[in-house]
């Protein structure tokens, strides 16, 4: 494991994905992976899947609030409980599982839910429905409006066709969202997704950007960001200067850490890497590495500096308001690649970037204009 943490920027709402670091909530070392999780300064972890009647919620929150951090559960469906089925029962079970995984995330104290919840998850061997869409868009509306009112804000990931034949683009998820009649329902865009189904993932942000709530970063071969087709640093960049103040999430598998039915379910049969820390630690160099270059991360570092001239001690773990840029190569490609542009351990994160900004840490309020999607 690493022996000095990275530090991601104070002024992003990072999550990491647990099983990036070990095999379910369970495990014997969850609270070393929660203390390594929160010292790195991510803000949330993301539950892989749980089953409602048997997690202990409230004592998974105990956990995370004694570090700092917050737990975004994820929902899915079976053959037997899916909202796009054109069976009445098997949909109105579909709706009752969502209505389910709600309740754990309020149990969890956590305002968003992530996850599938709009189909079953695997590769279909036909073309989806039009009816089966609009049923789904339809239920899943409903599900969104009923989470909202009890604080909880039902994000859906967009993923490649090898795992969904229902959404596989920026584009076609905000169809679904408007179909949904929904104004909370919000979108869940991944790197790795993005690398298989969109031209240009910059533009697939800048597409979902209205309700974009949680933008994934994840390698094009599930391991280290560092190391893959997606500039990762690059994508980082682009979004922050579009315009995105979401929250952002860290995903990598490996056989060497998830359990057998996870790896079968993934397709995860190799071993990208042995040791999560190691991976979040890149993660967490090259995320730095796009705020810095972006224009929020610029202006946060002026502000920095400015405070710094007239004596005011930085807040939010600022450090001494040094501007982040003065020690990575601004080039985004350069500082995804060269292991010598990466800050050092010690380097300040910045703070954030304006009061005027949207809230990073509201995913229903994040990115979305009230004139766009309130009906």
């Amino acid at each position: 494991m690493s022996a000095i943490p990275e530090e991601l920027p104070a002024g992003l709402d990072v999550a990491c994905h647990l099983n990036v670091v070990l095999a379910d909530p369970g495990s014997d070392v969850l609270t070393a992976a929660l203390d390594g999780i929160a010292a790195r300064g991510f803000r949330r972890v993301v539950l892989p899947p749980v089953d409602p009647d048997v997690f202990d919620a409230p004592g998974f929150r105990r956990l995370c609030e004694a570090r700092g951090l917050s737990a975004i559960p994820i929902a899915g469906q079976t053959p037997d409980a899916d909202v796009s089925s054109p069976d009445p029962e098997v949909r109105a079970a579909g709706v009752s599982a969502l209505d389910r995984m709600v309740e754990v995330a309020a149990a969890l104290g956590s305002d968003q839910l992530n996850g599938v919840p709009y189909g079953l998850f695997g590769r279909s061997p036909t073309q989806v429905p039009r009816d089966a869409r609009e049923r789904s868009a339809a239920a899943l509306g409903e599900v969104a409006d009923r989470a909202h009112e009890r604080g909880v804000t039902v994000v859906f990931e967009v993923l490649n066709r090898y795992e969904t034949a229902m959404i596989n683009t920026a584009e076609q998820a905000m169809a679904y969202a408007e179909a949904s009649g929904s104004p909370h329902l919000r979108i869940h865009l991944d790197t790795f997704h993005m690398a298989v189904e969109e031209e240009d993932v910059s533009a697939a942000i800048r597409t979902a950007l209205p309700r974009l709530a949680f933008l994934e970063l994840g390698q094009s071969g599930r391991g280290r960001l560092s190391r893959g087709s997606v500039d990762v640093a690059g994508v980082v960049r682009r979004a922050l200067d579009d315009g995105y103040a979401g929250r952002w999430g860290v995903e990598a598998f490996s056989a060497a850490i998830l359990p057998p039915p996870a790896r079968d379910a993934l397709a995860i049969w190799r071993e990208p890497y042995v040791d999560g820390l190691l991976l979040v630690d890149d993660a967490a160099r090259l995320i730095r590495a796009g705020w810095a270059a972006s224009a929020p991360g610029r202006r946060a570092a002026r502000l920095a500096r400015a405070r710094a001239s007239d004596g005011v001690a930085p807040a939010n773990g600022s450090g001494s308001g040094t501007d982040p840029g003065d020690d990575i190569v601004s080039d985004p490609f350069v500082a995804h690649t060269d292991p010598e542009t990466r800050i050092p351990p010690g380097a300040p994160a910045p703070e954030p970037p304006d009061a005027g900004a949207p809230a990073a840490h509201d995913p229903a309020g994040a990115n979305a204009p009230a004139a766009h999607t309130e009906r």
